[in-house]
């Protein structure tokens, strides 16, 4: 990297790019060998912490197109497409989504792809795959493995480590296992089993810097205690739906409702998103203190028509006394079902 820019030291230019958001990096390395080496520098991404340059990015994928991830840019209201994850299976999904130490992970899942033949899916049994996109090379790495093929689990970062727990082995075989990663190390360590399963989809959120386990359907939490090490249960009576945390609180749409959960405690937020009632596969997480809720697919009312894949995205605004709802920029490549979603501080 010499003579980024004419007449300034190298060290001054490379806080002077630090500055350029990130949608505009792949045009920019166009610019010269020099600017291409800076901006897939490790240097540079620790030039944009120290001149309070870093963005926080929403990650989405998609059922369609195929294994493809976008980043959605809140202050600039637009989507950036990555490279195809690169896994041997085609339609991989119920796999955990996270983000830490400036990596996307995707981890596990199992194929949801069809056989045109058969008509079966492709592969039952679950993937201990991990993944991470690294955003300075936009390329993706496999990690290590978890210690449990997994589908349908837990997913949650706490204080920078990602931690996965329950799920399915394999189509009919759930686990109680739970590991915790270290990707500094890059490295799997068991931790104590789940002190119940069932046969759901597993649920995680961090929640007072806690992480909380639940299972679709089940009014039972398992909380893991970090100084113990160990789990105990609560039931909260938390209601089925989606949910999110945003900043420590939960967030669950029912019956088209939204409501507010502070343990036992609960309140409406917002009393009809009738948007949402016919809409089936969407993802909501909390973002920047906000709700968003992406994409989905919505039943058709005749039963031989198809179904009408959503690529739009609606914020909730809870910042002022009175939440209201307001639509950002659509996914402009993926749709339908969301199969991952997560935050990503670049």
């Amino acid at each position: 990297m010499s003579g980024l820019i004419e007449g300034l030291p190298d060290a001054i230019a490379l806080r002077c790019l630090a500055r350029v958001p990130y949608y505009l990096h792949p045009k920019l390395e166009l610019v010269s060998r020099s600017w291409k080496a800076a901006f897939r520098s490790a240097e540079l991404f620790r030039a944009r912490q120290e001149v309070g340059s870093s963005e926080d990015l929403l990650c989405v994928c998609s059922y369609d197109p195929n294994n493809t991830w976008q980043l959605y840019d809140p202050l600039r209201d637009l989507w950036i497409t990555l490279p195809e994850l690169p896994s041997k299976r085609r339609h991989l999904s119920h796999f955990g989504a996270a983000s830490t130490s400036q990596y996307l992970f995707v981890l596990g899942g199992r194929s949801d792809a069809i056989d045109p033949l058969t008509g079966d899916h492709d592969d039952n049994l679950s993937t201990n795959e991990v993944w991470s996109f690294d955003p300075v090379t936009r390329n993706w790495l496999m990690r290590a493995p978890m210690l449990v093929p997994r589908a349908m689990f837990a997913c949650c970062v706490l204080e920078g480590k990602i931690i996965v727990a329950g799920g399915f082995t394999s189509t009919s075989k759930s686990t109680s296992k739970t590991e915790i990663y270290d990707s500094e190390k890059d490295l799997w360590v068991p931790l104590p089993d789940l002190l119940q399963t069932h046969d759901s989809t597993c649920i995680g959120v961090v929640i007072g810097g806690k992480v909380h386990i639940m299972y679709k359907g089940q009014s039972t939490v398992q909380i893991f205690d970090t100084l113990e090490l160990k789990w105990r249960v609560e039931d909260y009576g938390w209601l089925p739906g989606p949910m999110a945390a945003v900043q420590d609180s939960l967030y669950v749409m029912c019956l088209g409702l939204i409501f507010k959960q502070d343990g036992r405690d609960r309140q409406v937020v917002i009393p009809a998103v009738s948007q949402f009632l016919h809409r089936i596969g969407m993802a909501m997480i909390g973002f920047r203190g906000e709700l968003y809720v992406i994409g989905g697919v919505v039943r058709p009312v005749r039963l031989d028509a198809d179904l009408v894949k959503l690529s739009d995205v609606h914020v909730l605004n809870l910042r002022g006394e009175k939440p209201t709802w307001y639509c950002v920029a659509p996914m402009s490549r993926c749709h339908g079902t969301v199969l991952g979603c997560t935050e990503l501080r670049i």
